[in-house]
């Protein structure tokens, strides 16, 4: 096997959205890139989605396919959102974070040091830093977010929207389940002009709800709503940890959801990896510790802190799920805010947090004191 070198300022492991948008950030820093991915031409097909107030701002209005400005949720009751949600527009997204001039190897990585990259076919990547950015994986005891998911124009989506632009979650059992079922909800948002998806979710769950069950689920919640499904429907199909592997690999920076970047209590990571992009190429340019400049103190308490509510939100009662989240869409929306997209406040989640619990009925109360206090492992 003949070895080729390479070096760079930076090498990146991992083609998806986080490792691609730190390289785009890196490059506008005048830092050289190296991108190893064993399919770096593999198009995006998941939709991504995220609170427009999360974007960064270079990000052009071009990624953004559609905005929904009041989204609805239903947990006991309806609920008009003050935020406004976008759902990025995937291609586009890839194209712009595919520019530049990264160097591209299209190989398996097998080992990563802090500084070298050693990949299945011989390659070696020598680099100032080195970033894991290939995203979580799929084990039996880590947490994991499905869904399931059929794409149908606005038309023949709008009895299941009952007149609001967008569902952001919807908890109500006409889905075939019972109170005691793991529950699952609908969220439906546009995907441009023409198109709406309409998916069965399994927040999280460990294990989580199969595939097979959320599509049965999605199929009686549309019938029941008067909604018609052509059989050649386009579907998605999700899957994902919401937990980063455990430990670190080696000395080796993490990046994206592999970093801890996903909250582990909704699945959005891509919006928070768009935005770190930044602080960590400046940090890499100016000759500083990426690890540092991600994750300070603030930073991991805020980690600590999300951790505690995927374990609530785990321990939960199957019939306490909705009134959880009713209770939470009831909160000022400075609070859901801080909750959702704030990683570096962590005075501001324990307020929320507080007000969650005060608010909560007494059953739900002593599930959340229950809760297990377990710092985030990526870390």
């Amino acid at each position: 096997m003949t070895t080729r070198s390479h070096t760079a300022d930076v090498a990146i492991v991992g083609g998806g959205p986080a490792g691609r948008a730190l390289a785009t950030r890196c490059v506008a820093r005048n830092l050289s890139v190296i991108l190893v991915d064993p399919h770096p031409a593999r198009v995006w097909t998941a939709t991504y989605a995220a609170w427009r107030d999360e974007l960064p701002t270079w990000l052009p209005d071009a990624a953004i396919s559609s905005s929904i400005h009041h989204p609805s949720a239903w947990a006991e009751r309806q609920t008009t959102l003050d935020r406004t949600y976008c759902v990025l527009n995937t291609p586009i997204l890839q194209s712009i974070l595919s520019t530049g001039s990264t160097q591209v190897i299209a190989t398996k990585s097998d080992h990563l040091t802090a500084d070298t990259v050693k990949c299945a076919d011989g390659t070696r990547v020598r680099a100032e830093v080195v970033v894991d950015a290939r995203g979580t994986t799929l084990t039996p005891r880590t947490a994991q977010q499905t869904a399931f998911g059929i794409v149908l124009d606005h038309a023949a989506a709008e009895p299941a929207l009952d007149g609001n632009a967008a569902w952001f979650m919807d908890w109500r059992r006409d889905n075939g389940t019972a109170e005691d079922a793991s529950p699952s909800f609908l969220y439906a948002v546009p995907l441009d002009d023409n198109r709406m998806l309409l998916e069965e979710t399994c927040l999280v769950g460990r294990p989580p709800l199969p595939l097979g069950e959320l599509k049965r689920r999605l199929h009686i919640r549309l019938r029941n709503r008067g909604v018609t499904v052509p059989e050649d429907s386009l579907v998605e199909r999700v899957r994902f940890a919401v937990e980063s592997p455990p430990g670190r690999s080696g000395d080796t920076f993490r990046f994206g959801a592999r970093g801890g970047l996903m909250h582990p209590g909704t699945g959005y990571s891509v919006a928070t990896a768009l935005n770190e992009a930044d602080v960590v190429a400046l940090a890499i340019a100016r000759g500083d510790d990426p690890q540092r400049a991600l994750w300070p103190r603030s930073a991991r308490r805020v980690a600590a802190l999300r951790r505690v509510g995927l374990n609530a939100l785990l321990a939960l009662e199957p019939s306490d799920v909705e009134t959880f989240f009713a209770t939470f869409f009831a909160l000022p929306v400075d609070h859901q805010r801080a909750y959702l997209s704030d990683r570096r406040d962590a005075t501001a989640t324990a307020k929320v947090m507080t007000s969650l619990f005060a608010a909560s009925p007494w059953r739900v109360r002593r599930t959340l004191m229950g809760a297990p206090f377990s710092a985030s492992r990526s870390k």
